[in-house]
């Protein structure tokens, strides 16, 4: 039996798991509210407390950079240790690996229906690969084809400078450097990025905010609550930010499938992604992902994919707690 854990910003899932027929099989899953813990050893102690089945090996995916068996977290305030967490588990290690990496893994244990095709393209059967996931973060990792497997590999993409492509755009990073100083993609292609979005649209008066939907704000989670009225037409600021949102999204998808020469295809995960597939499926998606100039032809043969299955990471890191090798076949 193995542990694998998918450790994002708001929820922190940990799966108990069998090898079936070569493939990892869910036995038991647990989901955490990871800001409620002040360590991941703690959530693990109380994993342990429900699930005493003896464990042999464990991986974990995590969101940000790993160096030296340790992760310090930059949406939560944490510092993921291999040590410790082998020291709860006992178990000589455990590996860490980024949680995009995780991801990719878990792309080649998909089943067709856990994928949305967004555009079928000209895929390229010796050709690198990308995912891209917006959640409460946002995760950028390649997959690059090494003659016969695809070789996943961790970044740190989401954090690069937000490039601005228009007007309203350009006046969105000017407010937020006021705000925050450097501005990267993940400040406006996340959950909290879409909020980022929301409040310059109502504090710049581009578009009116309803008491209602100011109250409804307050009273629940605040991307959720846009991202709602937006699909259900009901307020025309959301509609606007989210509009805005899913055209960068498609951008900077397109620009990670240029930068790692994504011809086999672009991945979009994440939790938000399943929620707004409508809308993904809406032309202004793939018009900015093709958007590049001369690279739009090259963009167009990219096949783009849309996964909806919530356990890719978790099955990602399970896969490699079991073979005990990074690398992956789709």
């Amino acid at each position: 039996m193995i542990l694998a854990g998918d450790i994002g910003g708001t929820n922190t899932r940990l799966g108990l798991f069998e090898l079936v027929r070569n493939r990892p099989k869910l036995v038991s899953i647990q989901i955490f509210p990871s800001r409620q813990y002040p360590r991941l050893e703690d959530i693990v102690e109380e994993f342990l407390t429900k699930n005493s089945l003896p464990i042999t090996a464990a991986c974990i995916g995590i969101a940000g950079p790993i160096k030296d068996g340790l992760c310090e977290t930059p949406n939560l305030p944490w510092i993921a240790d291999s040590k410790k967490l082998g020291e709860v588990l006992g178990l000589h290690r455990v590996e860490l690996i980024n949680d995009l990496e995780a991801n990719a893994h878990g792309i080649s244990v998909l089943a067709k229906e856990d994928l949305v095709l967004l555009n079928a393209g000209e895929p390229d059967a010796n050709g690198n690969a990308g995912l891209i996931s917006a959640g409460t973060g946002l995760g950028e990792a390649g997959l690059h084809w090494v003659g016969e497997y695809y070789q996943p590999f961790a970044s740190e993409g989401g954090h690069v400078d937000f490039a601005p492509r228009n007007e309203i755009e350009v006046d969105l990073l000017s407010y937020l450097i006021k705000k925050l100083g450097h501005v990267s993609y993940e400040r406006v292609l996340s959950g909290p990025g879409l909020i980022n979005i929301y409040r310059f649209l109502a504090e710049t008066k581009r578009a009116e905010e309803p008491a209602w939907l100011r109250e409804e704000m307050q009273q629940h989670d605040a991307g959720a609550v846009i991202t709602k009225a937006a699909l259900e037409h009901r307020a025309p600021i959301c509609e606007l930010a989210h509009n805005i949102f899913v055209s960068i999204y498609g951008a900077e998808a397109g620009n990670l499938a240029l930068k790692v020469l994504a011809t086999g295809g672009i991945f979009i995960g994440g939790g938000i992604a399943p929620k707004i597939l409508p809308t993904l499926k809406e032309p202004a998606f793939l018009e900015s992902f093709w958007s590049k100039g001369r690279m739009t032809a090259l963009l167009k043969a990219v096949p783009v994919h849309v996964i909806i299955n919530d356990k890719t990471a978790l099955l990602g890191a399970a896969r490699v707690a079991f073979f005990g090798i990074r690398m992956s076949r789709y």
